[in-house]
């Protein structure tokens, strides 16, 4: 399996994120978009072998907290990352909550 996909879990509601809408920008400008689903995913955000260069996750987590009745200080997430071997699926979970965000490269 080859591509970009994310996950997202709310760390202080204990639950996946559901209703965060996703921007993904390719190192060509190329942009696809997606909206985590009730388990806080998007699984096929590019399904193509993403290209070699600098990606853009962006989240819109304004938006997840407006409608999940909390504040947050980010109003939106860009997790940047670099691919090297196009041929791997690349998958980038986002752990959040109202006052910060982590994230890593998952499997």
């Amino acid at each position: 399996m080859t591509g970009i996909s994310t996950h997202v879990l709310d760390a202080a509601l204990g639950r996946p994120a559901e209703g965060v809408p996703v921007r993904l920008t390719a190192p060509d400008g190329a942009v696809r978009e997606g909206v985590t689903d009730a388990d806080g995913r998007i699984a096929d955000l590019l399904t193509a072998p993403p290209g070699p260069g600098v990606h853009r996750l962006t989240f819109d987590t304004a938006a997840y907290f407006a409608a999940t009745g909390q504040t947050g200080f980010h109003p939106e997430v860009t997790v940047a990352f670099e691919v090297a071997d196009g041929r791997q699926h690349v998958h980038v979970p986002l752990l959040l909550s109202p006052y910060s965000y982590t994230t890593y490269r998952g499997s």
